[in-house]
């Protein structure tokens, strides 16, 4: 006899939290506190009956029932979110909304906060956020692409949305927290394993800047979400992105460290694939994050 279902409410906030890295930040992604996601998860393990983090860790980590879990569900909300958008378009009602696919730290730092501007200004549509680990594609059902590199695509329109500055940064807590770049070489790093090459690592920053390799051992994230946690715990240094962490500097929240800045020639481009051109929604988003990024200083 098969299982009996979760309700979808308790699925999505587990992938919302696989997604994002932790349930501080799918917390910020559901717009929703960080009880209510902790509650949900809670929920879910009494309803299959198995524990599916471990609590132990710091962060919190998949047990191997929860990563089984993980697979399923990612191949399931997918899969309807993808029906659902073919009965969108077979209907004539996609009209009324937008999906932006974008990796997690960008949409959880960077695309996020001006949603709200978007809304006062078109609240008769919606803006569907689509967040993956690597650098996104123009896949079905998604209408529009944030993606970082040099902008030679051909998959559509290609428009630049800002450019780049990467900085060391830390936790104003940190113990005994560097103060020049020569300080990098001892310090705990926090990584983020990237599959994509686009994204610059630890090691490319040494590189390009001339620098010697860090003789740390340093700790491992598969997001920048995740890592971004870790800085403001005091874990270690990161990597900072201004789109990801330039408002958490400006708070005060992480230091950057001083001379430590970086300019890629690599940026960040809204892509708009031909199908989206035509369609109002899109042209709507489009003219209004183009205007938006012409005022910005």
């Amino acid at each position: 006899m098969p299982a009996t279902l979760p309700p979808l409410r308790l699925l999505t906030v587990f992938d919302a939290v696989n997604r994002s890295g932790s349930t501080q930040a799918a917390a910020r992604v559901l717009n929703v506190t960080q009880p209510a996601v902790s509650q949900a998860i809670k929920s879910l393990e009494q309803h299959v009956g198995v524990t599916l983090f471990d609590r132990s860790t710091r962060p919190v980590a998949l047990t191997r029932a929860g990563e089984i879990m993980k697979s399923g569900v990612s191949q399931g909300l997918s899969r309807i979110a993808e029906a659902i958008e073919r009965a969108q378009i077979e209907q004539g009602s996609d009209e009324s909304s937008v999906t932006i696919s974008c990796t997690v730290g960008t949409a959880t730092y960077w695309l996020m906060p001006l949603l709200a501007g978007f809304y006062a200004e078109h609240p008769q549509i919606a803006v569907n956020v689509l967040t993956t680990i690597d650098s996104p594609n123009v896949t079905q059902g998604v209408d529009l692409v944030i993606r970082y590199g040099l902008g030679s695509w051909e998959d559509g329109d290609v428009i630049k949305l800002f450019e780049e500055r990467l900085v060391p940064v830390f936790s104003p807590s940190l113990a005994d927290p560097p103060r020049t770049l020569a300080d990098l070489q001892d310090a705990t790093l926090l990584h983020v394993v990237k599959t994509d090459p686009t994204w610059l690592s630890w090691k490319d920053y040494f590189e390009r800047l001339g620098l010697p390799e860090n003789r740390s051992r340093g700790r491992s994230f598969s997001n920048y979400v995740q890592a971004t946690q870790a800085a403001l715990s005091q874990q270690g240094v990161m990597l900072g992105w201004q789109s990801n962490t330039g408002d958490l500097v400006r708070e005060g929240r992480l230091i950057a460290l001083p001379d430590g800045e970086y300019f890629p020639k690599e940026a960040f481009y809204l892509v708009v694939p031909a199908r989206s051109r035509d369609r109002e929604a899109c042209r709507i988003f489009v003219d209004w994050m183009t205007q938006l990024i012409k005022a910005a200083p």
